[in-house]
Formats: C-alpha cells, sequence, structure tokens
C-alpha cells in the first residue's frame, strides 16, 4: 500500500496535523539543494539538471564509497514514465569515467575541486578507482502510489538498486513540516550497491559466506585496541553504522584496515551495540567501553545522537596481526562499507589467499 506519514501533537489531547500540499516539487529540489541533509546525512551532491542523452537528471550525489547515488524527482508522472527514464539515466552514469564526474561537480560548484570537497565532506581520499565503480537510484515524490510501489519493489527484488523517498507536508500553527519515509530500507540499498563491479558485464557469482568488514584505524578508533578487546566498529553516521546490523553470532568477518591492509579474521560472538551500552572485559571484569578506550575518539562527541555514535559488534579474533604486519597485496579485496557481503571472483581469491598468508585451516562457510 502506499507510503504515508501522520503526525500527532504531543499533548494531554494529542491532535493529528493536517497534512497539506506541496507548493512545487520544483521547491522540493531547491530545498534539497540548500539543505541536502534533508534527502541524506549520508551522500554529497555534485551534480544537478546534468544534461544527458535522453534528458535532464534532476540530482547526483557521491556516497562515502564512491558509489554514485541518482535522484530523480517523480514530477507528477506516471510509475512507468518516471522509472523508465530513471532506468535511462543509471545507463548514462555507468558509462561516466572520473574525469566526466569531475567535470560535472565542476558545472555544479564552479572553481570546486571534487577531490579536496570529498574529503573535507567524509574525511577520507577520493580514489578515483572506486568512484562510479556502483551506483543506485532514488525516486523522490511527494506521494507514492500502489503502482509504483509494485514496480520499485520488483525492481529491487530482481537485484537493481533503486528505492523511494516520499516526503509529505503539514501545516502546525504557521509553519509547514516537512517528513520523509523510505520505501525500503536505506541499508538493504546500500548493500545491494557495495560490490565494485567492472565496466561491462558485472562480474558476479554466489557469496561465499564470508563476510568483510572495514575498520577505521585513525584518531577515531585504534585496531590494537581492537585487537586486544575483540571488536570491530563504526559510526558517524548511519551509513557507517547501519551495515553492521548484517552480522550475526556465528559469522566470519574479514578486517581491513584502509590504508594499511587486512589485518584479522574473527567470528561475530554478539549483536551490535552502542558505545553507551558496550562493555570490554578487563582482568575478568565488565567494563563500560567509554572507560576503557582511549587509543580514539570513538565519536564520544556524539555519544547523545543515536545517528551519529560509535556502534560495536564483539568479534573472537581467529587470527589478527599488528597494523604493521597487515596484508595489503595488488588484486585484494577493498571496500569503504564498515560491512558488505561481496560477490565478486577478487573477494574469493582475496580470503583463499589470506588463508593460505596467514597459514589458517579454517571450516569456513
Amino acid at each position: 500500500m502506499p507510503q504515508r506519514t501522520a503526525l500527532w501533537t504531543v499533548s494531554d489531547q494529542p491532535s493529528s496535523l493536517p497534512e497539506a500540499t506541496f507548493p512545487s516539487e520544483r521547491l522540493l529540489e531547491d530545498m534539497i539543494i540548500a539543505a541536502p541533509r534533508i534527502l541524506s546525512d549520508e551522500w554529497m551532491l555534485i551534480g544537478r539538471q546534468e544534461r544527458t542523452v535522453t534528458g535532464r537528471l534532476d540530482l547526483l550525489a557521491v556516497a562515502p564509497d564512491g558509489a554514485l547515488v541518482l535522484i530523480e524527482l517523480k514530477r507528477d508522472r506516471t510509475p512507468r514514465e518516471v522509472v523508465a527514464q530513471a532506468l535511462d539515466y543509471a545507463c548514462w552514469v555507468e558509462d561516466l569515467e572520473a574525469d566526466d564526474i569531475a567535470a560535472i561537480y565542476d558545472r555544479f560548484a564552479p572553481g570546486r575541486d571534487l577531490a579536496a570537497d570529498f574529503r573535507v565532506r567524509f574525511g577520507q581520499a577520493l580514489d578515483e578507482d572506486e568512484l562510479n565503480q556502483s551506483h543506485q537510484v532514488v525516486i523522490v515524490a511527494t506521494h507514492l502510489d500502489e503502482s509504483s510501489e509494485r514496480i520499485v519493489r520488483y525492481l529491487g527484488d530482481k537485484g537493481i538498486a533503486i528505492n523511494v523517498l516520499c516526503f509529505q507536508v503539514f501545516d502546525h500553527g504557521g509553519q509547514q513540516l516537512l517528513s520523509r519515509t523510505w520505501l525500503v530500507d536505506p541499508v538493504q540499498t546500500q548493500v545491494s550497491v557495495s560490490t565494485p563491479t567492472s565496466r561491462g558485464p558485472r562480474e558476479r557469482e554466489p557469496w561465499n559466506g564470508q563476510f568483510y568488514a572495514c575498520f577505521g584505524h585513525s584518531e577515531t578508533r585504534d585496531w590494537s585496541e581492537g585487537r586486544k578487546y575483540g571488536f570491530i566498529s563504526g559510526g558517524g553516521g548511519t551509513w557507517y553504522s547501519n551495515t553492521l546490523n548484517l552480522l550475526s553470532p556465528g559469522d566470519h568477518v574479514w578486517v581491513k584496515a584502509p590504508g594499511y591492509g587486512f589485518v584479522g579474521v574473527g567470528e561475530v560472538v554478539g549483536p551490535r551495540e552502542p558505545i553507551t551500552e558496550f562493555k570490554i572485559e578487563v582482568d575478568g571484569e565488565e567494563r563500560p567501553a567509554t572507560e576503557v578506550l582511549h587509543g580514539g575518539t570513538y565519536h564520544r562527541e556524539a555519544i547523545d545522537d543515536p545517528e551519529r555514535m560509535e556502534y560495536f559488534v564483539p568479534v573472537k579474533w581467529l587470527h589478527s596481526v599488528p597494523i604493521e604486519a597487515a596484508v595489503n597485496e595488488i588484486g585484494m579485496f577493498g571496500n569503504q562499507n564498515t560491512v558488505c557481503k561481496p560477490t565478486t571472483p577478487k573477494w574469493r581469491t582475496t580470503v583463499e589467499r589470506l588463508k593460505d598468508r596467514w597459514r589458517l585451516n579454517l571450516d569456513l562457510k
């Protein structure tokens, strides 16, 4: 059924807020440009009304892993029209090279440098080799009909990374309030685009049951502590922390520290927990992580923000090495997502090479 939101006042006599009509989807586009976090906290806008071979793409964004996000406003078109147009734009985006994307950003923000602004926005370098290795489609609508929902869910079930973000407006006194609702959990869409692909036909094979994890060793978090106390973590935004929910007790996870290499493989022994609840065993006693961990900030500045705080997953290390002994061979898999389920031949060979390098005889799934 169509996605709808209802808002109520909080009081002894709660009352529902009346829904209003959005003045125009052009206004919504202007609002997104003025405040991109209306759309998402995890993307950086890089293009607007970009000319393609079949029309103008409304908005283009980039995610922290270099994946592109095509954003198309529904603008009262029929479901077939808007979905077909968005997929047509996706065909065009798939062939964009790094120079093409830099030129798009120059038209969007004249005089600015994409690589420099990417580093400021995400706190990491923009890897040209990872830029546009995958993409997703987001349709923005002020209402969503049943036909649109059926089409998008069908495409998602078939492996197409597509989602709908539905906005509604409510009157509240002299103000208007904006709400947003995702058709599909954004984590599901993020996971479906988290595997790099080659140009042309996608290189895919059945998932080998082994999870990949990215441990950002920096002033934010310290691998020596993750290794000593048994955990991986992510924070700074839901894009980084929500994929930790993919892990369940018993899963095997291979951990890479970007810029260094692979540093360990372990078995997950518990669910994701926020830093405010995560406990670490020290000398046989469980103590709060906030008291034990001092090698990094672990986003303590956001400890009261559920979306930006650090989250932890406890891991029993089957093999781990110090950061100085990280394994980083040419051709090994890499990805900026905190956790993902790679389905490329490169992932299978990476696991095989690590098992050989570390002389592991693990009973893997």
